[in-house]
């Protein structure tokens, strides 16, 4: 049988499709290699997963209904969806809306009406949600049962949707589905648009750093191995279909465990043996001053359990940052 990976040369596509592939799993991905960031590395990411057994790649666009639909034709095989595909970052939704609504409302739209039209052939839907849900919560650590009806971005606003919408044809349909909600993910092949990329290259360069918050920000850093544990757990974890429930679920994927900006900074610093030039800032649009994951239930109910502290995890995407740049 096949999973279908959207979003297959993103950060954590491409390292939930080595793990599938490397269990023995078929895994058909599709991308549609947008220029949001740096296509070389998207690129390269791909041709990782080229030589392994069972892979399969199809240039194509979640948010465009031909084009997704194409990619699937003649795979009767496929029983399972892992959606990752979405336009990311909260402060390019403040440049770029449209780009949100595209990607992330309809392109989760049509990942859904395939959902659908497979039916009972479909075990389960995996798919992407954001710690940014939660908004400007102050109650920490953020659990899945707190109010998240008050988004501070567009990005967030777009990610919460995408959760009502999968739960409404969960009823409806009877699509079993798992949203879930990650948390500062980081490591190596890692997106230049997040923080662990931008603050190493600028380091290296010399450049200034900017620190929002004048530093005063903490977020649950969680290491992409962790991340795919806990998306591959959820895979062979539907939820339960009964005429009591709607077979819909939501966890947090985090680390469990908030971490001060300016101690991740330390340890970029520490790993490259280089001092920052700290650009402090105010807040940003959007941004918020703390995450906090409480993982109670995944650990419960996936057996998840994230193992990799930034002590580890940061040296780690230093060493593969060097390697891919050949410095």
């Amino acid at each position: 049988m096949t999973v279908l990976v959207t979003g297959v040369a993103g950060f954590i596509g491409m390292h939930v499709a080595e793990t599938l592939l490397a269990r023995g799993e078929s895994v058909l991905g599709i991308d549609n290699l947008n220029d949001y960031y740096d296509v070389n590395l998207k690129k390269a990411r791909v041709a990782r997963l080229d030589g392994m057994r069972g892979f399969r790649f199809v240039h194509a666009d979640v948010s465009e209904a031909d084009s997704l639909d194409e990619a699937v034709e003649g795979v009767p095989e496929l029983d399972r969806i892992i959606h990752l595909a979405a336009q990311a970052g909260v402060r390019y939704s403040l440049k770029n809306p449209a780009a949100y609504v595209k990607a992330n409302l309809i392109g989760q739209f049509n990942v859904m009406e395939l959902a659908r039209r497979l039916g009972d052939r479909l075990q389960h839907m995996v798919y992407a949600s954001s710690s940014s849900v939660y908004g400007g919560n102050t109650k920490l650590p953020f659990a899945v049962g707190d109010p998240v009806d008050s988004p501070i971005s567009l990005y967030a606003a777009t990610k919460r949707a995408d959760e009502l919408m999968c739960y409404s044809y969960s009823d409806m349909f009877g699509v079993k589905a798992t949203g879930l909600r990650f948390f500062s993910a980081y490591g190596p092949w890692g997106r230049p648009d997040m923080s662990a990329y931008i603050f190493t290259s600028k380091i290296i360069a010399g450049e200034p750093i900017p620190v929002f918050n004048y530093g005063e920000m903490s977020r649950d850093f969680t290491y992409v191995d962790d991340i795919v544990q806990g998306v591959v757990a959820a895979l062979d974890r539907p939820p339960r279909v009964n005429e009591e429930s709607t077979p819909h679920a939501l966890f947090n994927l985090g680390n469990h465990k908030v971490e001060p900006l300016m101690r991740f900074i330390g340890l970029i610093e520490s790993a490259l043996g280089m001092r920052a030039v700290i650009d402090y800032q105010p807040i940003q649009p959007g941004d918020v001053k703390a995450t906090y994951a409480d993982v109670e239930a995944s650990r419960r109910c996936l057996g998840y359990e994230p193992r990799t502290s930034i002590d580890t995890g940061i040296p780690k995407f230093v060493a593969w940052y060097k390697e891919y740049h050949g410095i």
